[in-house]
């Protein structure tokens, strides 16, 4: 049976997801606690991914090597950089780059040393699903996020987007940090701080990855101020809804 692995950005976005996993069993490696599961008929192994690309790398390593996972999706938040990227939407990754890496002499910059390029692709039949998913719940906010929570956050028509996602050891909260990476990396539409290496993993490995990331903020000096709240009523009600869409949608192998 195929099995497919869940990792979290946030750990209220794990609890949503394990709220839906009643038979959740917890298997502990590496300091990190993996829940094996179903949900909607889908063998799942969901984990926190921890913060930063080698915490991230290290959880993602476990979760294909240890539990043998099949296809593995990647939800949290992010900084937004796309000039159309506002707060409350959401960015499904075509493709991933480490805004830091720079080996330059010897290799151009950002790209990873040996592997001959900068940009790891997600699994082009995996954004599309999610982006499918994903549509279909921004369309009906309404109803998983409510009204109130909506005027609160003043999010008006939340917009599904493809494209680069940037990650990097460094939390961006500045307008002059943004403005150099946009200058960089133009095409980058959000920038978090893991996804690239989980990306890089799932490369190595042939195993199909995807990301989905629902923006906090805009990576600037006036970043949202009340990020746990946000995480709390918007993030993390998005990501269970997209993947309670998406396992929906798939059928049980």
């Amino acid at each position: 049976m195929a099995v497919i692995g869940i990792m979290s950005a946030m750990h209220e976005e794990l609890a949503a997801v394990l709220a839906q996993m009643p038979d959740e069993q917890r298997v502990s490696v590496a300091g990190r606690d993996f829940w094996v599961g179903h949900w909607h008929g889908h063998t799942v192994v969901a984990v926190l991914s921890r913060i930063g690309k080698v915490a991230a790398a290290t959880t993602a390593t476990v979760l294909l090597e240890r539990f043998q996972v099949d296809t593995l999706v990647f939800t949290g938040v992010a900084g937004g950089l796309g000039l159309n990227v506002r707060v409350g939407d959401v960015v499904v990754a075509t493709g991933l780059v480490q805004h830091d890496m720079d080996a330059s002499p010897l290799f151009p910059r950002h790209e990873v040393p040996l592997y001959g390029r900068a940009r790891f692709e997600a699994d082009a039949t995996l954004v599309a699903q999610l982006a499918s998913a994903t549509q279909q719940v921004l369309g009906d906010a309404e109803r998983y996020l409510g009204l109130e929570t909506l005027a609160q956050f003043h999010l008006s028509r939340p917009q599904t987007h493809q494209g680069l996602v940037i990650s990097g050891d460094r939390f961006v909260a500045t307008s002059a940090e943004s403005h150099v990476l946009r200058q960089a990396l133009p095409d980058a539409l959000a920038v978090e701080m893991e996804g690239a290496a989980v990306a890089q993993v799932c490369h190595d490995y042939g195993v199909p990855f995807a990301a989905v990331r629902t923006i906090s903020d805009r990576a600037d000096d006036e970043a949202h101020t009340d990020f746990t709240r946000f995480i709390r009523e918007v993030a993390s009600r998005y990501s269970l809804a997209i993947l309670s869409q998406w396992l929906l949608s798939r059928q049980p192998v």
